[in-house]
This record gives structure tokens, C-alpha cells and sequence, in this order.
């Protein structure tokens, strides 16, 4: 095989034009209160509002651009963190909406609150004036509401007052968790939060997901008992699909690279089994998802049988598929990774890529069209972001770190 692509100036050179085609797409979603989701043309639709979850990606994406000294996103990194410790933080009872106040009640999310966290600390990382006191507010809510010692994993959602707990516990915000918790390691200095990334993968990996073939269970009750028949009747939600998430069992097996490299780098013990379910994850992902239906691309979902369920091909299970190709091939060096991560990058820039308005398309149908089933518009800027940077750099320490060294 020739050159790896991961060594290769012109698919570095490619890498870096895209994610500043990208970036300068994403610059257009700015909003008073936050960064709102642009539609399929890049534009604001009149009714846009400000969320918590994209303004911390994007403060978050903006805050690795502006690291890698792109110039005009030290001000957005601002606006984002302005706005997660104005409108969109509760001042009555801590933490952080969905939306800002007076635009519903959605009570207080883990998931949400890894991600103001990962913004937080990128944005420190940047050095950005109060992304440190940003950081720390996050970091108290972890502690105080969300990160259960007993459990080694973190709570799924609050009312907004705290005081009713939802009795459901998720897959998807505990590894979201696991990525804030290691960008936090690196910023903090403190190896606690290696501890608490490693004990979230010894429950949810190392445990549940090896002793079912390696496929991620998403879903549980308050003690943790899986639930296999959750969202039976909404099997294409958003965020919690009925049946197993491929994309997730790619973004698994990534962060427990990252993982393993951090331990290491930490100088603290490094389970070997973290490795085999890495390779285990992705592996069995591939197998089952990749032209599952006899098109080409990744299915958003498989029943329990790993037959194709959803078959729409989301944009951010292929960056992550990506992604995680590209961190088995520096982890191992094995060609097969070398093929997967070019036949998804391939892929993606054959289907996903929109030259016409810009950015990616997020969502394509079955015969690999641009749909909106799941997801409608270009609101997310940071997996496909990711995708680009992660292969030109080491496996810990994390991304926003990384770029800073």
C-alpha cells in the first residue's frame, strides 16, 4: 500500500481546507442569545432559536479554530460563552436550560451539560476571558447533580427545580460524559476525571456491551437494567433510537483510545481489554451497518438481529466512523483501518458534502438522496469538525489541548 493517508501532505492539505469551508459556513448561525440551527442554505430561518447544545458545539468548534489561529472566531468563542452564562444558564436554580428561559420547560440534561462543559474548557484552552468561570460553574453541576459515585456513571435528567429525577439511564450522555471528562483531565490536571471516564467505560463497555457480542446498549432503567424495547414506537428519534446506534458504537471505540492513550500519558494503569473493544466495537459496526441494505453508506439503526432498521445515512455517524478509523490505524498501524478510513472519506465526500450551499448534507435517504427524517437543516458543525482535525493528531491528549501544544 502506498503512503498513509494520515502521513500525506495533500490529504492534510484537504483536511484543512474543508474544515475551514466548514467553519466559515457555521459562522452565519450566530444569534443575540446563542448559535441557532441554519437551514439547508446556510441561513437562519425567521424563527431561529438559540440552544444549548449547538452553542456549546459551536463555542466548542469555534474555540478549536481559533486555536489553530483562524482569525474572527476568538470573538464567537466569546459570544458562546457570553451566552451559556447569560441566557441559556438558570440563575434561580443552576445549571443549564435546552433553551433560554420563557421557550419551554426541558427540565436539565447530562447530555447538555457534557457539552457546556467541553465547550468550557475549550474555550479556557483558547483563553477566552470567562471561560474559566464557565468551566467551573460546569464542573460543580457535574459534581453535585449529575456524577453518581456509587454508579460510576452520571444521571440521566432533572426537572429544572432538581428535585424529580428521571428514572432512565443513558448510554449516549454518559459517553458524551467521557469526552468532557477527558478534555477536563487535561485542562483541570486533575486524574480524577480519567478515574470517572474509565469507570463510565467499564460499566457501559468493558461490562454491558462485551458480554452482548459488542454492541452498545443505549438504553436503561434508574438500575441500569436494559431496556431493549425503549422507543419501540419512535425508532428514528434523535437522540434515543429504539434498537443499537452504530454511529455510537464508532464513537465508543474512538474515546476509548482516547481513553487508553490518557491513562498511559497519565502514567496510570491502562486495562488491555480496552483495546479489544475498540477493535471489537468497530469491527462489529462495520460488519453490520456498512451497506446493510445493499447501498452504499451506514444505517442510523439495527434491530436486535443487526438488521437494518433506520436506513438513513446521518453525516455524523460517518465523521465518526472516520474518526475512529483514523485512530485505529495510529493505535495499531493495521491496513484494513488505512481502507476503511479512505472508503469513508470516499463516501462522505462523493454524498455528504454539499458544493452547491455549503457544508454537509446531515441527513441522506436510503438511495443515499439528501432527506430530513431525523434531521432537517445544517445545524451541526461539530462532528463533522472533529472528523477533519482528529486525524492529524495524537490520540490523547484531548482535541482542544492537543491543538494548543
Amino acid at each position: 500500500m502506498t503512503r498513509s493517508w494520515l502521513d500525506s501532505p495533500a490529504h492534510h492539505a484537504w483536511l484543512t481546507t474543508e474544515a475551514l469551508r466548514l467553519l466559515d459556513f457555521a459562522r452565519a448561525a450566530r444569534l443575540p442569545q446563542g448559535f441557532g440551527n441554519l437551514d439547508d442554505d446556510g441561513r437562519l430561518p425567521r424563527c431561529a432559536l438559540a440552544e444549548t447544545m449547538n452553542t456549546a458545539r459551536m463555542t466548542h468548534s469555534f474555540a478549536l479554530a481559533h486555536i489553530q489561529g483562524v482569525p474572527g472566531c476568538r470573538e464567537l468563542v466569546e459570544h458562546g460563552v457570553a451566552a451559556l452564562q447569560g441566557p441559556l444558564r438558570d440563575q434561580e436554580h443552576g445549571g443549564w436550560y435546552a433553551q433560554p428561559e420563557g421557550h419551554g420547560d426541558t427540565g436539565k440534561a447530562a447530555y447538555l451539560h457534557a457539552f457546556v462543559a467541553l465547550a468550557a474548557s475549550s474555550a479556557v484552552v483558547a483563553g477566552v476571558s470567562q471561560a474559566q468561570a464557565l468551566l467551573d460553574a460546569a464542573v460543580q453541576v457535574i459534581e453535585q447533580r449529575f456524577w453518581c459515585e456509587e454508579e460510576g456513571a452520571l444521571r440521566e435528567s432533572f426537572s429544572r427545580d432538581w428535585q424529580q429525577a428521571e428514572a432512565y439511564r443513558g448510554a449516549n450522555s454518559n459517553m458524551h460524559g467521557v469526552e468532557a471528562f477527558l478534555a477536563l483531565a487535561d485542562v483541570t490536571g486533575d486524574r480524577l476525571w480519567l478515574h470517572r471516564a474509565l469507570r463510565m467505560v467499564e460499566r457501559l463497555i468493558l461490562a454491558q456491551a462485551a458480554s452482548d457480542g459488542l454492541r452498545v446498549t443505549e438504553h436503561f432503567d434508574g438500575h441500569w437494567q436494559a431496556l431493549p424495547d425503549y422507543n419501540r414506537d419512535n425508532p428514528a428519534d434523535g437522540f434515543r433510537p429504539y434498537g443499537t446506534t452504530p454511529g455510537h458504537a464508532f464513537e465508543w471505540a474512538r474515546l476509548v483510545l482516547h481513553l487508553e492513550a490518557a491513562l498511559q500519558r497519565a502514567q496510570l494503569p491502562a486495562p488491555e481489554a480496552l483495546l479489544t473493544a475498540a477493535r471489537g466495537l468497530f469491527d462489529s459496526a462495520c460488519r453490520h451497518a456498512w451497506q446493510a441494505d445493499g447501498a452504499p453508506g451506514l444505517v442510523y439503526t439495527l434491530d436486535w438481529r443487526d438488521r437494518p432498521l433506520v436506513r438513513e445515512r446521518l453525516h455524523w455517524v460517518h465523521a465518526e466512523a472516520c474518526a475512529t478509523a483514523a485512530a485505529l490505524l495510529r493505535r495499531t498501524g493495521e491496513p484494513r483501518y488505512e481502507q476503511w478510513y479512505r472508503c469513508f472519506w470516499d463516501f462522505i465526500a462523493t454524498h455528504f458534502i454539499d458544493r452547491v450551499h455549503g457544508s454537509w448534507h446531515h441527513e441522506l435517504d436510503p438511495t443515499n438522496q439528501p432527506s430530513a427524517r431525523i434531521w432537517g437543516g445544517k445545524p451541526d458543525l461539530y462532528h463533522a469538525l472533529q472528523a477533519l482535525l482528529l486525524p492529524r493528531l495524537p490520540l490523547a491528549p484531548s482535541l482542544a489541548t492537543a491543538l494548543a501544544l
